[in-house]
């Protein structure tokens, strides 16, 4: 068993998902399992700098490579992947629901697994209402959202179970999953039914900020309706993240709040008391 399993991570654009990936994997600094490494094309995903990470990922020589972007079957992302592929170790694509038709065309690369995020929306970018300062809240808005929901802990849960694999010498088996509402009640972790109920309602209404978004952004001409309805959809991934918070705070009053630490070796460990130690995490957690 090697000790360590050196890991990728090429960021192209920028996706909820994305903005915490490295620091979910290792939220102490203390796993000694690991070791990841982050290339960037900022927020543009052209041709060009996409290829440019990628190439520069492996150039570095990684045990498996992450790729994440807004809509993975735009031209840019998809160059970045395909050379990752070409190195013939784990490749896992995570995206956004944009390439939900692209699951399909990935099934049938051996070595490429996904997580696509139905509730990972596009943001409002009209120059007449997103500035920095909402580009910032939305974000925290969407992580929110997706953390509460159990993205964040699916994405991290799949990408160990592939480390642990490459720890043993052995081919591990990578994840494909279009992350929907049936996966919140799966990887949320929440215990108490209303607090999955709020949980699913914000995931849903996260899921369709999108369709707001992409009408603003691409068919509405009017600068004053696009300006107006990106401005909504902002207003329904705020209802979002209140609500994942509520969903939250149940828990937290009932003291069954899932906490899954890492240990140094990498495992994960679990507990739903707020004042006792976390141990191994059981195999149907």
């Amino acid at each position: 068993m090697s000790n360590r399993v050196s890991i990728g991570i090429v960021k192209c654009g920028c996706i909820g998902s994305s903005v915490l990936l490295e620091y979910a994997l290792d939220e102490r600094a203390e796993r000694e399992d690991i070791i990841t490494t982050v290339y960037g094309t900022g927020s543009k995903m052209t041709e060009e700098l996409c290829e440019k990470a990628a190439r520069r990922a492996v150039e570095d020589g990684h045990d498996m490579y992450i790729i994440v972007s807004p809509n993975a079957s735009l031209p840019g992302p998809s160059k970045g992947r395909d050379i990752l592929v070409e190195t013939g170790r784990p490749v896992i694509v995570i995206t956004d629901g944009a390439a939900k038709n692209l699951a399909k065309k990935l099934d049938e690369i051996r070595n490429v697994g996904y997580i696509i995020v139905l509730a990972d929306s596009m943001i409002g970018a009209r120059r007449e209402f997103l500035d920095p300062s909402e580009m910032c809240m939305y974000n925290s808005y969407v992580i929110r959202v997706l953390t509460v929901c159990g993205v964040y802990r699916c994405i991290v849960k799949c990408i160990d179970d592939v480390v642990e694999k490459l720890k043993r010498g052995e081919e591990p088996t990578l994840p494909r999953i279009i992350f929907d509402k049936y996966h919140v009640i799966e990887y949320s972790g929440l215990q108490n039914p209303y607090a999955l109920a709020k949980a699913i309602a914000a995931y849903e209404i996260a899921r369709h900020v999108a369709d707001l978004t992409v009408e603003a952004c691409f068919k509405l001409k009017e600068w004053e309706k696009y300006t107006m309805i990106a401005a909504s959809a902002h207003e329904m991934m705020r209802t979002a993240a209140l609500l994942a918070e509520e969903a939250r705070e149940i828990d937290k009053y009932i003291d069954s709040l899932l906490r899954t630490p890492h240990a140094r070796d990498g495992r994960t460990l679990t507990k739903l008391k707020l004042i006792e130690k976390p141990t191994e995490v059981s195999k149907s957690v």
